[in-house]
């Protein structure tokens, strides 16, 4: 399943601001675009709402000792990365 791709605004600033005085005018429409690619809208909240929740409630099951460790391999991660 292909997206279709809306048109890119020209670059040249004479042409697009041609193209934005046509859009504010009306002169031209322009199309919204497919945000949700096809998907059931029903299922992207859902999938949002998932997704909002996911990292609070995993901290939330974590005891002490595990986000220490999980704190203590993040901080090595980052002291390594700068030699």
């Amino acid at each position: 399943m292909g997206m279709a791709k809306n048109p890119k605004r020209p670059r040249d600033a004479n042409q697009l601001a041609k193209s934005i005085v046509d859009l504010t005018t009306g002169a031209v429409e322009e199309e919204p675009p497919e945000g949700l690619g096809g998907k059931d809208p029903a299922a992207v909240a859902l999938g949002r709402k998932g997704g909002l929740k996911g990292g609070k409630a995993r901290a939330e099951k974590l005891t002490a000792e595990e986000r220490s460790e999980i704190a203590r391999i993040a901080a090595s991660a980052r002291w390594k990365k700068s030699d």
